[in-house]
């Protein structure tokens, strides 16, 4: 596998998200797409910056920007995360880590890093974010897309 970097293609998948809905990134074609990986669901980073994108969102759709949060945590354990923090947007189970190898952030302890990828219309990777800022990932982003 090949270091993802700005302007190449990001890697394709399928995924059932944390309502059991069959979605693949394909389906996102023409809209650009936020991919962020993280930890664990409800460990204090990784709250901090799922409700920095919750709380973002509004504007970040103004941006035609989708959101996809990956770990390898289970549907369950996403779905209760998505109703504790009211979260608006898809968390992917990747309990084989198939979809956190093929973006090349699998770390030493067996679960994904902290990194996203922003992916224009057609999937370009536009922006990516190898330390991010959890308690304000959410503006980074949009100040990225209003530069």
């Amino acid at each position: 596998m090949s270091i993802l970097v700005e302007g190449k293609k990001a890697p394709s998948f399928k995924y059932i998200n944390q309502s059991g809905d069959k979605v693949s990134l394909k389906d996102f074609l023409g809209t650009k797409v936020l991919i962020y990986f993280y930890p664990r669901d409800n460990t204090p980073g990784c709250t901090k910056q799922a409700c920095s994108l919750r709380d973002n969102m509004k504007s970040l759709e103004k941006n035609n920007l989708k959101i996809i949060g990956i770990s390898k945590d289970s549907e369950k354990s996403h779905a209760n995360f998505t109703t504790k923090h009211n979260l608006n947007f898809d968390l992917v189970s990747d309990v084989d880590k198939a979809i956190i190898k093929s973006y090349g952030v699998l770390n030493d302890k067996g679960s994904a890093s902290r990194k996203s990828f922003l992916l224009d219309e057609n999937h370009i990777i536009l922006k990516v974010w190898d330390k991010v800022n959890t308690a304000n990932h959410g503006e980074e982003v949009l100040n990225f897309l209003n530069e």
